[in-house]
């Protein structure tokens, strides 16, 4: 079993040939009692082989680490060719695939002599075995830089939630003898360099030795106080007085950003001052690259990360962003000197003098950035800038600090101005494909939201009213509901418009809000007003407030129509008419059995209970909500055939098929049956057979009908024949047998009436 042993302190060659080179621990102020828990720890491992063509580290066993970074000797030395590494999960102890390495950083305007040159840290993860290969690229003639080392970054745990996740105990933090363990080169702490000498932490922002120009020459550094580039040496203006410069107030309020004690920044190893700026001009977004499914707990340490990796593996005073997002909306403070103050970052060459960098946790090559993190960022950026009265949306002029191309090939000269707009990419201004090829395109978005008006506001629904075409109907009182694509926190307020008068006001955030209208006819708008005091108003709704109950012209009633007649329940016609005094939106029939109906219908059909006074309740609604209700009661009435009044000669059947279980038939010419009721509707109920015959029908002695009674198939208990009147009354009805030819006989049941 392999010894493990647990670094500390100092620069200390482990017997592996790793060397722990940056140990960082948490403030020690007595606000972070909690925060005690295992310290942030940077350490290297030194890359074999052929250093002009490539250099490898195989699979190797470490401690936990959660970032890491390949880097090298010389600030201003550039590696050609490509960085590869694989990873080993704590979690799972399967190996990664290969993972590319961002090796077009940003350069140092003016990098002191102990920076060294390095590629983007990337978020991995809590791992604990790497494995590198570092290959030249095909057709230079440059070779590899000297002193490759992957650098390992422990976030360690400084929080109590921190101290609770899994797999934050300590661990060794590289195995002792293991074989792939190699020596590392000078460790990059510029606290600790090695040489007995003490060099202090520096971005080169102030010093004097010459930028970094790859393969090109850059220029002097402007004068300009206006510059974005200029050191402080050249520009006066921009050095920051004994107690700093005042915040100016902004005329967006600042979101909630947490301070750097509260991601647990080690401020002793970045003991400089900070420098500042004249102003903010313009604000520049990045990603820091690195795995997209971290979760949202774990950006304290991916903060700590970036903070040490830029300090203690580049040799930076401080970590390069002024600010960082995370996927869920979350904004840590970045580079010291106060999140109120236009402080000097290192985040894009040539442009750091007049802006401020915003970068947002994770990689955006093919990933689209989140909502919440575009809305962190859009309310970042026009607090900000408006600190200096800047239009988030619109447009200024940067003075160039180095003469360089950026990812579009447009040229900049050191010392001439140039357009940007005021939210711009990192690729704007550098040759970077940083923020990404997703979030890039998303900057219009960003843009928008920050600078107002709302966007994308519109009235989805209103509640306690309905729709008829175009128009809205309710009784008097409303709810306004509302979306936007500009997030709410970005919104100051919505107003309910009635009329076009203000009539209830909800918070940013809302997303509804309810009012009263008197009866009349209405337009509603809801009008949203942005943190910048720009306000948009949604299309106006036409809503009508009325409170008169629609009514029945033609009060429910029943009437027989023709089938199949039972003892039980007898075929009917459901037949009204409503109205309305504006818009007519349905008719229900509540009992004695539900049915909805259109404004437009009238009539329905039905099967009512015979012998049985039946209720049926109808009612009529408006689209406001104003309903009448109308409940008539009707009784159908069976007139078995022995009641009726014979003429002639009529033979008693017997049968289950026939009402009551008797019928009477004749085939005698001129027979007749009479009926005398009193009631609104009667139906004739025969008897069909392809053998029936024909009858003559008399409504209160005056002939009506001649009804076939020949069926193809043989049919009992039939409704054939129907009348109804408008209103109940006294009559008679006769049938009086034809003596149809060859087919002479009619068979009835009886007669069927509504009373």
């Amino acid at each position: 079993m392999k010894r493990r042993v647990w670094l500390t302190l100092g620069a200390v060659v482990l017997g592996g040939g790793g060397v722990t080179y940056a140990v960082a621990s948490p403030s020690s102020d007595s606000g972070a009692t909690g925060r005690a828990k295992r310290p942030v720890k940077v350490y290297a491992l030194a890359l074999k082989g052929t250093a002009a063509d490539r250099q490898d580290l195989a699979r190797t066993d470490t401690s936990q680490f959660s970032m890491l970074g390949v880097s090298w000797a010389g600030a201003t030395t550039r590696l050609h060719g490509t960085a590869q590494v694989r990873t080993r999960s704590t979690a799972t102890g399967e190996w990664s695939a290969w993972r590319d390495l961002e090796l077009n950083v940003d350069p140092l305007e003016k990098p002191g002599r102990r920076v060294r040159g390095a590629s983007e840290p990337l978020w991995v993860g809590s791992s604990n075995g790497v494995q590198v290969q570092v290959v030249r690229k095909n057709g230079t003639t440059t070779a590899l830089p000297k002193g490759l080392e992957v650098n390992l970054v422990d976030p360690g745990v400084v929080t109590d939630a921190e101290a609770e996740a899994p797999g934050s105990e300590p661990a060794a933090f590289v195995a002792e003898g293991s074989p792939d363990a190699t020596s590392s080169s000078t460790p990059a702490d510029p606290a600790s360099p090695g040489d007995g000498t003490v060099v202090t932490p520096t971005d080169g922002q102030t010093a004097t030795s010459p930028a970094p120009t790859d393969t090109a020459t850059s220029t002097a550094a402007p004068t300009d106080s206006s510059s974005a580039s200029a050191s402080a040496s050249a520009s006066p203006s921009a050095s920051p007085s004994p107690t700093g410069p005042t915040a100016p107030p902004s005329t967006r309020p600042q979101p909630p950003i947490v301070d750097r004690a509260g991601w647990g920044a080690d401020e002793s190893i970045s003991p400089l001052a900070p420098e500042y700026n004249a102003d903010v001009k313009a604000v520049f977004v990045h990603h820091t690259d690195g795995a997209n499914d971290y979760s949202c707990t774990d950006s304290p340490s991916i903060v700590r990360s970036i903070y040490a990796y830029h300090v203690q593996v580049e040799g930076w005073k401080d970590i390069g962003y002024n600010f960082l997002v995370d996927k869920c909306g979350t904004i840590f403070e970045g580079r010291k000197g106060g999140v109120d103050l236009p402080v000097l970052g290192a985040h894009t060459y040539g442009w750091n003098r007049e802006s401020a960098g915003i970068a947002v946790l994770g990689d955006y090559t093919t990933t689209s950035a989140s909502n919440a993190a575009l809305a962190s960022i859009a309310r970042l950026a026009a607090w900000k800038l408006g600190q200096y009265g800047a239009d988030p949306a619109g447009t200024t002029q940067l003075t160039a600090g180095a003469t360089q191309k950026n990812y579009f090939s447009t040229g900049f000269t050191a010392g001439s101005a140039y357009t940007f707009q005021r939210i711009s990419g990192h690729r704007d201004g550098y040759n970077t494909q940083c923020p990404g090829n997703t979030l890039y395109p998303q900057l219009p978005t960003i843009r928008a939201w920050a600078a107002g008006p709302v966007q994308g506001l519109k009235i989805t629904s209103l509640g306690g009213a309905t729709a008829s075409g175009s128009t809205y109907y309710t009784k008097g009182a409303i709810t306004a509901h509302w979306t936007a694509t500009t997030p709410g926190s970005l919104i100051k307020s919505f107003q309910l418009l009635v009329d076009g008068k203000t009539v209830a006001t909800a918070s940013g955030t809302a997303t509804s809000v309810g009012a009263t209208l008197p009866v009349g006819s209405h337009t509603i708008a809801v009008r949203a007003v942005h943190q910048s005091g720009k306000t948009a108003t949604s299309s106006a709704l036409t809503v009508v407030a009325e409170t008169t109950a629609p009514t029945f012209t033609t009060t429910p009633r029943i009437s027989l129509r023709s089938g199949t007649v039972n003892t039980s329940a007898v075929p009917v016609t459901l037949g009204w008419k409503a109205t309305d005094d504006k818009a007519l939106q349905s008719v229900k029939l509540l009992s004695p059995t539900t049915a909805t109906f259109s404004p437009t219908t009238t009539s329905s059909s039905r099967t009512a209970t015979s012998g049985t006074a039946t209720t049926w309740s109808m009612r009529a609604y408006d689209y406001a909500g104003n309903y009448r209700t109308s409940s008539p009661a009707y009784t159908p009435a069976i007139l078995q055939e022995s009641s009726a009044t014979k003429t002639g000669s009529w033979t008693t059947r017997s049968s289950t098929s026939y009402l009551g279980g008797k019928s009477y038939s004749s085939g005698s010419k001129g027979a007749g049956l009479t009926w005398t009721f009193t009631g609104r509707s009667a139906a004739w109920v025969v008897s069909r057979a392809s053998t029936s015959g024909q009858a003559y029908v008399y409504v209160d002695g005056t002939k009506a009908a001649t009804v076939d009674l020949k069926s193809a198939t043989t049919l009992y208990r039939q409704a054939i024949w129907t009348k109804s009147w408008s209103s109940s009354a006294k009559h008679t009805i006769k049938v009086v047998v034809v003596g149809t030819s060859g087919r002479p006989t009619v068979t009835t049941d009886g007669l069927v009436y509504i009373k």
